[in-house]
């Protein structure tokens, strides 16, 4: 099988929506999505499924309830399954993420920013 070769650095830097996650590939039962991020997301959480942020240019700050995660290019953070939190970028950030195929967005807050699996996927 034949696997194509692609950045994920490029391909989140081509995207035209800050908070839109868009899936590039799948491994096993999770999918791997890059973003590009800038500003203040909101409080949410991930119920059944953590969520593997890794940096893949710039800052992001991860809130949580009670400490705050500053993270830089090439740092890797699992946001626990559970756990209430809040990406915050204050310039733009370009992330690569891994989660299960079922992770909600935002969880189970319904938001403008939400975004369905569809909307990743295309």
């Amino acid at each position: 099988m034949k696997v194509p070769n692609y950045s994920p650095l490029q391909l989140a830097a081509s995207l035209n929506e800050f908070w839109s996650p868009k899936v590039i590939s799948s491994l096993d039962d999770s999918y791997v999505k890059v973003a590009k991020l800038k500003g203040e997301f909101f409080l949410h959480k991930h119920d059944n499924e953590d969520e593997l942020f890794y940096i893949l240019k710039g800052n992001l700050v991860i809130e949580y309830e009670d400490h705050k995660v500053n993270l830089t290019t090439g740092d890797l953070h699992i946001v626990p399954k559970g756990v209430m939190h809040n990406p915050i970028a204050e310039v733009e950030c370009l992330v690569m993420l891994i989660e299960k195929k079922e992770t909600l967005h935002t969880g189970g807050i319904q938001a403008n920013e939400t975004k369905s699996i569809e909307e990743q996927l295309s």
